[in-house]
């Protein structure tokens, strides 16, 4: 069976745990293992995984045909500043743009206490170049090639790793940019070099460079672990591509992903979206709020109609980040998130993780602080094992729960126990009401799909605090982000600031501006052997009533994906005003169409088309007996239900479409529990999801 392209491995490191799946794609059968994160060094866990899913599955190394990976090198070496000693090239005059920032606080800080966050780069480290590029593009000072020669050399004696170039509008000309990459290949070899024209060609100068600066700042870095991959690949004898999750929700090569790092930012949250959506369309819902709970975070998502929420105002470490990716709400809350009593006596859970080393204190690792884990397992609800892999210790855990909650709060160890679990439930409902409520979205009208370790475990809770009617638990609930790495297309944005009011529309500029972003895309299906019948364009453009400073985002009217049909119409302007007015009108609850509407930004989101998996029907007989728990454990279920209960618990191999379980019950998957509330009702459906319909 050597060469059979339906065999592809999706990898997603968490903060906890390393997710493997092996699929056969045409079949939808999965092989999937869990493995510790390493955190010195992730491409550790990344092989050992892939070793261990091959070996259960008894495939042979070169019938792989793909290898997709979710990333956090990106992501934390942002959150933890330790990226590369970078150097700033800026036009004459915006030495300080990044540092005078913008006059606001970051949403829900004390702005008597809140501090800025530290910048990537310091003002040492930025030099000047002396030239003006206009807005229209027009030279106004020619670039002083002598004086940037100087700049450089300085940074060289400065021992920088990495250079960013932000030169005022260069995203209406980047010849100025350009020309200082060229002087710099030889004043700095070997040192990497990121122009602001092709990591984010638009306006405003401090979101921009403050992009160009996080690509410079984590691309060697990224660079290096994507060598280390491709070194451990090898030795593996696995010739497969390599290809990353972009936070926009689609793929990109190694290769690419090595120089426009910027984009895996939530490479890994955005897999887990991805296949939720997979879940929820398969299972008849296309309108879902995805939660995915691992170890150190939650990720949450709303998708409308098989399509989740875009943004390009996104943010990581109290920094902006203005490129497209999915609009996913993170918060510090998972299963190894610390809960601590504070000096005023009141109960705190997260955003301290105890990560993979130490771990939550049942993991017998010297952990000592308690964690949610910890929380659940006094309760009962968790298993005495994680994947029958990793053995819990729950004297350890009530040891925790005891000495630092229950004892200095004067609760029984349940009470302290189950404080720690619904406060973490009302951090993780605040946070969906974030992107549901808080953007014109009723959470009444969709499922909410629970992954991750710890989701099944809290979205019955949560459904009850929203009032949710539907939960659905996927088959493979604690591994979703896997799923949705088997699940997506290559995909590339590719965006250019065009400023024009309604009334003033200049369609030849448009137009011309939009056959420029598709000649970008179409090379970039080139660079990808994306074959031209797998090709997709979808345009957009970003628009606001005059004098907003802020815009949303539209998409415009659908044409064929080929250079010769591109040209827009009056009439396709005014379908897309009018998609803007509604759009304004559900986000902010007013529009008008008395007011002049501004054309700001243009962009074409360019899709590849990859071999998707197919999830897999489970057999079902045509009158399923009802289902016969396993065992029955004590579950504390609070003052709702008088404490600890016998439950029975059911072993989810075991189960069949069709049948039914009425709480309070356990279903105990592989990598994952679900916790089936009292009043509720769980079936499991034609794919092995198990759905819950929350009746309180």
């Amino acid at each position: 069976m050597a060469g059979n392209e339906t065999y592809a491995i999706a990898v997603d490191i968490g903060g906890t745990f390393t997710d493997i799946t092996l699929a056969d794609r045409a079949s939808g059968r999965l092989w999937q293992v869990k493995v510790p994160t390493t955190p010195s060094d992730q491409s550790a866990a990344f092989a050992e995984g892939i070793r261990r899913v091959l070996a259960m599955a008894a495939i042979a190394p070169g019938q792989v045909a793909g290898v997709f990976h979710g990333t956090t090198i990106a992501t934390n070496a942002i959150l933890e500043r330790k990226g590369a000693n970078l150097g700033l090239i800026t036009t004459q005059g915006c030495r300080y743009v990044l540092h005078i920032g913008r006059h606001d606080v970051a949403k829900n800080a004390n702005s008597y206490f809140w501090i800025r966050p530290a910048r990537l780069v310091p003002p040492r480290r930025i030099e000047e170049a002396i030239e003006r590029m206009g807005p229209d593009g027009k030279t106004e000072k020619a670039l002083d090639e002598t004086h940037l020669r100087g700049a450089l050399r300085r940074l060289r004696a400065r021992d920088i790793e990495s250079l960013a170039v932000c030169l005022l509008h260069a995203y209406a000309n980047p010849a100025h940019e350009q020309r200082v990459r060229a002087i710099a290949a030889a004043e700095l070899p070997g040192v990497p070099c990121s122009l602001s024209a092709e990591v984010l060609p638009v306006f405003r100068e401090y979101e921009r460079t403050t992009a160009t600066v996080i690509n410079a700042y984590v691309m060697p870095k990224v660079a290096g672990y994507h060598q280390r991959l491709e070194t451990r690949l090898k030795a593996l004898d696995i010739a497969a591509a390599l290809r990353i999750m972009k936070s926009n929700g689609g793929m990109y090569s190694a290769h690419e992903a090595a120089r426009q790092p910027i984009h895996t930012a939530l490479s890994g949250p955005a897999a887990a979206v991805v296949g939720a959506i997979l879940v929820g369309r398969s299972s008849g819902h296309p309108n879902i709020i995805s939660i995915d709970i691992g170890g150190t975070s939650a990720d949450i998502c709303l998708s409308r109609d098989g399509r989740p929420e875009i943004t390009a105002a996104g943010e990581i470490s109290g920094l902006p980040l203005n490129v497209a990716m999915l609009d996913v709400n993170t918060i510090g809350a998972g299963g190894g998130s610390i809960a601590k009593v504070t000096d005023n006596g009141s109960l705190r859970v997260g955003p301290e993780s105890a990560g993979a080393e130490p771990g939550p204190a049942c993991y017998g690792r010297g952990g000592a602080e308690p964690t949610v884990t910890d929380a659940n397992l006094v309760l009962g609800r968790s298993p005495a094992s994680l994947g029958g892999e990793v053995a819990l210790d729950a004297r350890l855990a009530e040891d925790a729960i005891r000495t630092r909650v229950a004892q200095p709060l004067d609760l029984t160890l349940a009470q302290a126990a189950e404080g720690i679990v619904e406060l973490l439930n009302n951090n993780m409902a605040a946070a969906i009401r974030a992107v549901s409520v808080e953007r014109g979205h009723d959470p009444r009208e969709f499922a909410l799909v629970a992954g991750g370790g710890g989701g099944a475990l809290h979205a019955g809770r949560l459904a009850e605090l929203l009032h949710i009617p539907r939960v659905i638990v996927p088959a493979a609930a604690g591994l979703l982000s896997t799923l949705g790495l088997l699940a997506t297309d290559l995909k590339s944005d590719f965006v250019q600031t065009l400023i024009q009011r309604s009334d003033q529309y200049d369609l030849a500029k448009l137009n011309a501006a939009l056959a420029l972003l598709e000649a970008r895309a179409h090379d970039w299906f080139q660079s990808e052997a994306v074959a031209p019948e797998d090709a997709t364009l979808v345009r957009t453009a970003s628009l606001r009533y005059i004098n907003q400073a802020y815009e949303i985002t539209v998409a415009l009217p659908e044409k064929p994906a080929v250079r010769s049909e591109t040209a827009l119409t009056a009439a396709d302007l005014a379908q897309l005003e009018d998609q803007f007015h509604r759009s304004h009108e559900q986000l902010y609850s007013w529009s008008s169409r008395e007011l002049a509407v501004e054309l700001v930004n243009l962009g074409v989101s360019a899709y590849g088309r990859l071999a998707k998996l197919e999830l897999a029907a489970r057999a079902a007989p045509p009158n399923p007996p009802p289902p016969v728990p396993r065992s029955r454990r004590q579950v504390y279920f609070g003052g709702r239900e008088g404490g600890f209960r016998a439950t029975p618990v059911h072993d989810f191999d075991a189960l069949v479409p069709g049948q039914t379980i009425a709480g309070p019950a356990i279903v105990e998957q592989r990598f994952s529990t679900i916790l089936v509330l009292p009043g509720h009702l769980a079936s499991m459906d034609r794919l092995g999801n198990v759905l819950m319909e929350v009746r309180r």
